[in-house]
């Protein structure tokens, strides 16, 4: 594990995976996960010539906490960690609610970032004509409705939430992929050390996510995006990535009708092929 000091005094926990001399990309992990985080076919990456990246956001894992963070401020600390590592120039992808943090990079980043994926990626809460709740599994409906009201409600709805056996209550579609073996052995420490320092992090994470302005325009970015979204996902419905890629000038979007949200493992290995290519 590497620890960078960002300008104002954090400390963010990043670690490298895959092949050192490979092409950095760097991952922006799920809610609520951490460093630990990625894809479990590690052959994968390194068949693909990859330098993976993937780092701690704010208050997950050994990442020191930022209160009243937004979406925007990921960009600052990617540029941070990419600055340690001596990487001018870098891909991005981002899955579910690592997806804004990733499009945050895209829209703030665009002389150093050169391409972006987001999987399952939710569109802000402030979506002007989406019906956001259309679709949306309660639990997360009530986690965004907690969020609006403002963190100290947040708080004591994921303190609640937390207590609970979450793999078990979500939708079925979701558990043949959650229930790989090799899943399983990836999700379970990414988790637990996620949630290690208590659930401040998440707590964090969801208000970026949902209670807070993102701090950019999805309309500004300027380079290439693929977006791929579930048809069958109610835990972030594909509405949210239509949303996203009718804004983002430069998004490709591309909808799997049989699949649910746990399936963005499932197209990661094309969407790999896309990010480590040079072609539209």
């Amino acid at each position: 594990m590497l620890e960078v000091r960002t300008d104002d005094g954090r400390t963010l926990a990043v670690e490298e995976w895959a092949e050192p001399s490979g092409r950095p990309v760097v991952y922006l992990h799920g809610t609520p996960l951490s460093r630990l985080a990625r894809h479990p076919d590690e052959e994968m990456f390194r068949r693909l010539g990859i330098r993976l990246i993937t780092y701690d956001r704010p208050g997950f894992g050994e990442s020191s906490p930022m209160r009243g963070r937004r979406i925007a401020d990921a960009a600052a600390d990617v540029a941070a960690i990419a600055d340690a590592l001596g990487l001018d120039r870098f891909r991005v992808f981002g899955v579910s609610g690592g997806g804004p943090h990733a499009l945050a990079c895209a829209a703030l980043l665009p002389g150093r970032v050169e391409r972006v994926a987001a999987l399952a990626c939710p569109a802000p809460i402030d979506a002007d004509g989406l019906d956001w709740y259309a679709g949306l599994i309660e639990m997360n409906a009530d986690e965004a409705r907690a969020a609006a009201q403002g963190r100290d409600a947040l708080e004591a709805h994921m303190k609640a939430e937390i207590a609970a056996d979450l793999p078990s209550i979500l939708p079925p579609i979701e558990q043949p992929i959650l229930s790989r073996p090799e899943i399983r052995a990836m999700i379970g420490p990414a988790y637990a050390e996620a949630m290690r320092p208590g659930p401040d992090g998440a707590i964090d994470d969801t208000m970026a996510l949902y209670g807070l302005p993102w701090g950019f325009d999805p309309a500004k970015i300027t380079v290439p995006v693929y977006l791929w979204h579930g048809d069958l996902d109610t835990l972030v419905p594909a509405a949210h990535s239509r949303w996203l890629a009718s804004r983002i000038p430069t998004a490709t979007l591309r909808t799997d009708p049989g699949a649910g949200h746990a399936a963005h493992f499932d197209a990661t290995p094309a969407m790999l092929d896309w990010l480590m290519s040079d072609s539209a």
